[in-house]
């Protein structure tokens, strides 16, 4: 029996043996293969993977293009960038070293909040920015303070600079972080601290500012540290563009206007270039760079002069008086008056229950159309714009650049309002009222512009009603890079010579005679005169008792915003023009008294300067 027993038991262990030997033989095989399937058939897909989990690729953030005025000062540039970074792992403690930190440099709580949450984002080893735009003062402090700063490293790099700050602001606009709402795709706009053109010049030229990034290699462990760079590709830099303002010029029309919430701009007459476009009060554009505190903002947003608003272009005002140049050529191209007609001006005109006063209360007696322009006579113009009618008034307006955008190359740019019966129709389902039409005819009512629409007016007049328009860059932005652009061919708009001769002898007589308005505005600069135009645009109504019984109150008593704006325009020299401008002064009451010298000392700088005669520098290489 235990023989027996010793048989069956011998049977089962040759049997478990076998089956165990087979499965070995299975696994084997099956490792075989599939050690085979990976190190022959996927060789080259996992030996591309291993490279990719052994070399990194990384951007690198290309140098901002420069932006310069039309003589190459720079108004836009780079400059050295400290920034002061901290790595988690290399220190004890994140929030002593932040402590110790925040005795060498500034740190609030804020931004002690905002580095934690980074932290916490983040790998241990990542470094996480504390703060950037490090003076070298500040840099050097954390430098001799490093040996207790565990963690704290300084990192160098280049940031956006504008040396004039105020002086351009409107017209450079500013760089800043890229937010959520500008991520495209472009793996340049995610990298840390980038910066992209949100307003001006920097936002509409900001592809081409902005270049090509680079790239480098860098071999890094299994938990992505870097160990050592293996290859670096640097990036191209954004192209320098150039500008037409002249920066000497533009600050000193800057400094003419002062405190005053107002504009400015000069133009060169023939070839559209702006050379001024000055608009105030302003703002360091260097600070939106640096990142605004919130009071920093608010005390911009709430300002009621609006100093983060391009006046020249956004901001529209009844172009006043200004605007009877554009009523007087409509009257003349329809034939309705000639410049030898007159009109008696009485100090008033009645239509219907409604009078129409003109400016000055003993009226002006009888004037024909220079005298008219001489003495902003309000009353002819009434009597010439009931006689044209306001849809030619209209039609000549918007030929002379007035009720559209121009299209400069700036954002936010409005168009104003030049109004005729199928806009009121379609703005309030109103028909046109006679009165409406006086009103339009001394620039008052529903008319509307912005300061470069009255200086392209100017200078339309000034050139022999050629349709400049208005340039801000000196060369045209192509896939290539830049191309330089010549002086443009613009067309004749066609109006008679006569009819414009007489409107600039009646701008002549505004600023040259002792009776013009704008005669204490006058110069003679070597023989060169100014010829101009004077406006006051009102903001409120006058009621008819204030002019019955209190007579009108003057601007300097009333609130700020219920003031008349003063407006010139002007061109010279008066014989041969050359340069044109238009000053605008936000309710700065009348535009003979507060306009009008601004824009005879900016213009009369212009002139000295010449600054379209001279010589600009060839174009640096690769830019022809």
């Amino acid at each position: 029996m235990s023989g027996a027993r010793d048989s069956e038991r011998g049977k089962l262990f040759t049997r478990r043996t076998a089956l165990l030997a087979g499965g070995q033989a299975v696994l084997t095989v099956a490792l075989a293969g599939r050690m085979y399937y990976l190190q022959v058939i996927e060789a080259e897909r996992y030996g591309i993977l291993a490279d990719e989990n052994r070399i990194s690729m990384r951007l690198l953030p290309p140098p901002r293009g420069l932006i310069t005025d039309r003589f190459g000062r720079e108004m836009a540039v780079n400059r050295q960038n400290f920034r002061v970074l901290v790595v988690r792992e290399q220190t004890p403690d994140v929030g002593q070293t932040l402590d110790a930190l925040g005795m060498v440099i500034p740190l609030t709580d804020a931004d002690k909040r905002r580095i934690r949450r980074e932290i916490e984002r983040k790998r241990a080893f990542m470094p996480v920015q504390v703060k950037e735009n490090l003076t070298w003062e500040e840099m050097a402090q954390i430098q001799i303070n490093a040996p207790d700063l565990p963690g704290v490293v300084i990192d160098e790099g280049l940031t956006r600079f504008y040396p004039y700050a105020e002086r351009g602001a409107q017209v450079l606009g500013y760089v800043s972080a890229v937010s959520e709402r500008d991520l495209t795709g472009e793996a340049l706009l995610e990298l840390p601290g980038f910066r992209i053109g949100k307003a001006g010049i920097e936002k509409v030229y900001d592809l081409a500012l902005r270049g090509k990034g680079g790239n480098f290699k860098v071999e890094v462990n299994a938990l992505g540290r870097v160990i050592r760079e293996l290859e670096r590709k640097e990036g191209t830099p954004g192209v320098d563009l150039t500008l037409t303002i002249d920066l000497e010029l533009q600050q000193f029309a800057v400094d003419q206007i002062g405190e005053e919430s107002a504009a400015a701009v000069v133009m060169d007459v023939h070839t559209g270039e702006v050379l001024v476009m000055a608009s105030t009060p302003t703002f360091d554009p260097n600070a939106f760079n640096r990142g605004l505190t919130g009071d920093e903002w608010n005390a911009l947003v709430n300002n009621e002069r609006s100093p983060l608003r391009n006046k020249c272009i956004s901001a529209q005002f009844p172009p006043g008086s200004t605007f009877k140049t554009m009523v007087a050529i409509a009257a003349l191209e329809a034939g309705v008056i000639t410049p030898e007609q007159t009109v008696f001006c009485p100090g008033h005109v009645d239509l219907g229950s409604h009078r129409f006063h003109c400016w000055k209360k003993t009226g002006h007696g009888t004037v024909g159309m220079v005298e008219a322009l001489q003495h902003s006579c309000d009353v002819y113009f009434y009597e010439v714009a009931r006689r044209v009618g306001i849809d030619r008034i209209a039609e000549v307006a918007k030929r002379f650049g007035l009720g559209a955008p121009l299209g400069v190359d700036l954002p936010n740019e409005v168009g104003g309002v030049i109004p005729d019966r199928a806009w009121k129709r379609a703005f309030n389902g109103q028909p046109w009222l006679p009165g409406e039409t006086l009103n339009a005819g001394i620039g008052q009512g529903y008319v509307l512009s912005t300061p470069l629409q009255l200086a392209v007016m100017a200078c339309r007049l000034a050139n022999g009603g050629v349709a400049v328009r208005p340039r801000l860059t000196r060369e045209q932005v192509t896939d290539n890079g830049l191309k330089p652009v010549g002086d443009p061919a613009y067309a004749n708009m066609g109006f008679n010579p006569k009819s414009l001769a007489i409107v600039r002898r009646g701008m002549y007589e505004v600023v040259n005679n002792p009776q013009g308005t704008a005669h204490r505005a006058a110069f003679d600069l070597n023989g060169m005169k100014m010829a101009g135009k004077t406006g006051s645009s009102q903001v409120r109504r006058i009621t008819m008792k204030e002019r019955e019984t209190t007579g009108v109150i003057k601007n300097e008593a009333l609130p700020w915003k219920e003031r008349d704006h003063a407006l010139f325009i002007a061109f010279a020299p008066a014989d041969a023009p050359r340069y044109a401008t238009c000053v605008v002064v936000e309710h700065g009451g009348g535009g003979s008294a507060v306009a009008a010298p601004i824009a005879s000392e900016i213009l009369k700088e212009t002139l000295r300067r010449d600054p379209s005669r001279q010589r600009p520098p060839p174009p640096t290489e690769g830019q022809a």
